[in-house]
């Protein structure tokens, strides 16, 4: 009766009986259904509520009304955290002074989301809720830190102390609290985000978002605008695909290659390591589709909207990845540790970059990794997973500086060294994020055991004799024209989000 009672205050017991017929957690089923209907929202919000047809403040309130009616159905009053997190930060930023005030922010949402992710964990039952109510509060922390940063780099920095990319993010004006409450609980985002920077939302809400002018097949601007808004419906289509492939995949094969296999001493004891290895990439392959899908969309959701639209390919055709939150071809395919993770969560990766490792003076990685895991919660397992991260980071730094260039040589010798390379990624990648999944220390640890550390070991040797020159040493050595962009490179950068970005990943893979 108690743990009814409870569940009934988290969220609504409506879609109970779809949960039991297709066996699968309300949550989970109230999630989907509640996506579902934001989806048709979006077509309705894009045709209906058009900037041409309605003020920037209407569509604020709908997206806002939306999104609190969507929480509240999902998660019942829990849903009151959002707002209390978002009124004590903009609270700062009014009464707070610019200098500081970023800082504040910073520590006052994750803080506060590090409270709610404790309280659930260790002082509810857990087993007495499903509805975890947390997981929007991690996006939430993602905006409310980004905005602070780029107010503080828009209203206080000088302009020569910025880079190119906080030229761009960085805001100019105190957001209105409608304007911060629609940015961070809009209905389009607030269950699974992605992360997106306020001038773009902004953007979108006042219909500037369509700006950028259209490029002809040889990739120069042909001095004109569009003389209608380009359609998300081709995109929103292949995406709404992806996620049925990526839900029947997820459905089918994850229960036949559960992860906690890995650690079941029968299996240990008798399966040859080789087929271990084997079943530990299936095993991790298999949870992936979970994370395609609800990103995915996530993302057809904000372009059924209206949002997420960046600008024109060469071919005149629109591109709809500006929010865009992964891409699974270049994660299967992955050849290396860090392009896995570029294009692996891409919306927490740049709020990671943006906030933690473009500002942090001091070892930026080991920075980021452990600001990721505060974030993500406070199970040991993501530790021990971050922390993983940083050994395997580092390593792969190594052997792409002290080995890679042995391969470039022919076309046969660099086909050899991405298929080792890809192998090896992935995995690394599965032995690092199998505590991420067992969350626990104990099972996390028998999972290490049994492959005795080995890669743990192996990452060790490698960091210890390859050894790489630290970042500003290496950024010493290089000529001056690399150091100093070009005015093309800047007119670039002035053009599109994704210019900057891959500017700012360039001089990442330096490092």
């Amino acid at each position: 009766m108690a743990t009814e009672t409870v569940s009934s205050c988290t969220g609504s017991n409506l879609l109970q009986p779809i949960s039991e017929i297709i066996n699968l957690p309300l949550d989970q089923v109230n999630f989907v259904v509640c996506q579902l209907f934001a989806l048709l929202t979006a077509f309705w919000f894009r045709l209906y509520l058009h900037p041409k047809k309605t003020s920037p403040v209407v569509r604020h309130v709908v997206a806002t009304l939306l999104g609190f009616y969507l929480a509240l159905f999902c998660f019942g009053w829990y849903a009151l955290h959002f707002l209390v997190q978002s009124g004590l930060t903009y609270s700062i930023m009014i009464f707070a002074g610019l200098e500081h005030m970023h800082k504040y922010c910073f520590v006052m949402a994750l803080g506060y989301l590090s409270f709610c992710q404790i309280t659930r964990v260790y002082v509810f039952d857990y087993g007495m809720y499903s509805a975890d109510f947390t997981g929007p509060m991690m996006v939430i922390t993602q905006k409310i830190t980004s905005l602070a940063f780029e107010i503080h780099d828009g209203l206080f920095r000088k302009e020569e102390q910025l880079s190119p990319s906080q030229k761009i993010l960085a805001v100019r004006r105190m957001p209105s609290l409608l304007e911060y409450l629609s940015y961070n609980c809009n209905f389009m985002g607030i269950l699974a985000g992605p992360t997106c920077s306020y001038n773009d939302y902004i953007a979108f809400i006042e219909g500037n978002a369509y700006q950028p002018k259209h490029l002809e097949s040889n990739g120069k601007e042909n001095g004109k605008y569009k003389q209608s808004d380009p359609s998300p419906k081709k995109d929103v289509i292949y995406k709404l695909s992806s996620c049925a492939v990526s839900l029947l995949v997820y459905l089918s094969v994850f229960r036949i290659c559960p992860v906690e296999r890995n650690i079941e001493d029968h299996f240990i004891a008798t399966t040859p390591f080789y087929s271990q290895v084997l079943y530990l990439y299936l095993s991790m392959l298999a949870t992936r589709p979970k994370y395609y899908f609800v990103w995915t969309l996530a993302d057809a959701i904000n372009n059924a909207a209206g949002f997420g639209f960046n600008g024109y390919n060469k071919d005149g055709t629109p591109r709809w990845d500006l929010i865009s939150n992964l891409r699974i071809l270049d994660i299967e395919f992955a050849t290396s540790f860090k392009m896995f993770l570029d294009n692996w969560n891409i919306q927490t990766a740049l709020w990671l970059k943006r906030v933690c490792y473009e500002r942090c003076p001091y070892n930026p990685t080991a920075a980021t990794f452990l600001l990721s895991a505060m974030w993500h919660g406070v199970y040991p397992g993501y530790y021990l997973t971050f922390f993983t991260g940083i050994l395997m980071t580092l390593a792969a730094r190594a052997i792409r500086h002290n080995v890679r260039q042995y391969f470039l040589g022919s076309a046969t010798h660099k086909l050899i060294y991405d298929v080792i390379t890809w192998a090896a990624t992935q995995i690394a990648i599965c032995y690092t994020v199998v505590p991420f999944v067992l969350l626990a220390v104990g099972p996390s640890l028998k999972f290490y055991r049994s492959w005795y550390f080995c890669i743990h070991l192996t990452c060790l040797l490698i960091v210890f004799a390859l050894p790489v020159k630290p970042r500003h040493l290496r950024q010493k050595e290089q000529p001056s024209s690399l150091q100093q962009p070009s005015a093309q490179t800047e007119a670039a950068v002035r053009n599109s989000h994704s210019a900057t970005d891959n500017n700012c990943n360039q001089k990442r893979k330096a490092t």
